[in-house]
């Protein structure tokens, strides 16, 4: 990343903070043994790194380390939880919920397991709801074969935040299993997988991502609750039986050591730097839709990460505004759904109409966001947009007072 590069994507992906690889660089190196190695000196000390990260993570979440699985990254453990529980639960049911909005990284597995015979119920959230799913859709849901509730905890394009506490509660109520995709929720805002009355928890699995959370990439976890419920999962990779048999293969220590890292600097770190991310993404918007008409912002306003803005720029391109500041890093959606031409299917759920997500941008802050940032990227996109404005005939038809929906196009 050069100098000049203001970057505002932090919901690809995040810097490795410096704290998080100076944990990590011994275990390249003169720590570098194998945490399956415990007969000897080096595989010990592997093996209590990978059991004190364990512990940073569960203070973060509120959970038992002796819960947290190792992974590759969220999806990963997205695709361990669902298919996990599918495999081991089918004999009680075939049924699972989940929603239509949801990250790739769970619609797939669902569609996968829809394809092998699973009945999937997909909810939609309503055009007023901002994009979230309620507890009131989830328990209309719920049938007597339902094993599985899959809701993320916070959408990773338009940063609304689900309530996923009412959600547990529902799940536990009804004696379904509940998982929440939390990549983007976790280290931002506070989530407790045991906080509902009774402290037995909601939260059955979680699934987080290192590099979401300014740890490294290819490192993620899923927390499987031990108790009230014990939840079973099949393994989707055998040899080795490490991790209880529910994810062999040998540890990737670095990684872990620098997610447990990153999860106490978030813990440390979070109430400071979600006032501070607020005030900025705030301004960010107050100064773009004052400056500039026909901008909206979609998502729930109320209940949403506070780094994220996700902005519609009537008739224009997202694409167009983008390649106009080039030195302003940003995205028209999800990473894994960059190159694809279709407009954002999360921002279709919300009712947008193709024209508008084709000119929605998502902006992403981070930790290392400063304001001055903040007000050149401010200066840059309304510039941009202004350009493009004067070149869009779409543009020139409203200030005509023409409405260009009524228009017959030959």
């Amino acid at each position: 990343m050069t100098d000049s590069l203001i970057y505002l994507d932090h919901n690809a992906t995040t810097p490795v903070d410096p704290k998080v690889l100076e944990a990590m660089l011994p275990f390249f190196s003169s720590k570098f043994g194998n945490a399956a190695s415990r007969h000897h000196a080096m595989g010990r000390r592997a093996e209590q790194a990978v059991e004190h990260a364990a512990e940073q993570v569960a203070n973060l979440i509120g959970a038992d380390p002796r819960e947290i699985v190792w992974t590759s990254g969220a999806t990963e453990s997205n695709n361990l939880a669902i298919r996990g529980v599918a495999e081991q639960y089918r004999d009680k049911g075939r049924h699972i919920i989940t929603a239509v909005h949801e990250h790739k990284a769970v619609i797939d597995p669902c569609r996968r397991l829809q394809k092998d015979g699973f009945d999937l119920t997909w909810l939609t959230p309503s055009h007023d709801a901002g994009g979230l799913i309620t507890a009131d859709q989830v328990r209309d849901a719920i049938r007597d074969d339902t094993i599985l509730v899959s809701i993320m905890a916070a959408n990773n394009e338009i940063g609304t935040v689900n309530n996923i506490d009412a959600i547990g509660r529902i799940c536990k109520e009804n004696g379904v299993l509940f998982h929440t995709d939390a990549a983007q929720l976790a280290g931002k805002m506070p989530v407790n997988v045991n906080l509902i009355s009774g402290g037995t928890g909601g939260i059955d699995l979680l699934s987080m991502s290192g590099h979401k959370m300014y740890g490294p990439k290819g490192i993620g976890c899923l927390y499987v609750r031990r108790r009230g419920p014990r939840v079973r999962l099949t393994p989707m990779i055998d040899g080795g039986g490490h991790q209880r048999g529910m994810r062999p293969g040998t540890l990737n220590v670095p990684g872990i050591v620098g997610m447990g890292m990153a999860c106490e600097v978030c813990a440390n770190q979070m109430d400071d730097e979600a006032q501070r991310l607020t005030s900025l993404r705030d301004r960010l918007e107050d100064r773009i839709t004052s400056e500039l008409e026909h901008v909206s912002i979609n998502g729930d306003r109320n209940h949403r990460l506070p780094h994220v803005s996700n902005m519609s720029f009537h008739y224009i391109e997202a694409e167009s505004l983008m390649m106009s500041m080039r030195d302003v890093a940003i995205s028209a959606g999800a990473a894994c759904s960059s190159a694809s031409t279709e407009p954002s299917y999360v921002l279709r759920a919300l009712g947008l109409s193709d024209d508008l997500a084709h000119g929605s941008i998502r902006f992403s802050l981070g930790r290392f966001t400063t304001n001055s940032q903040i007000d050149l990227a401010i200066e840059k996109t309304v510039a941009g947009a202004k350009r493009l404005l004067d070149m869009s005939p779409l543009y020139e038809m409203v200030q005509a007072g023409i409405d260009p929906n009524q228009v017959e196009w030959s």
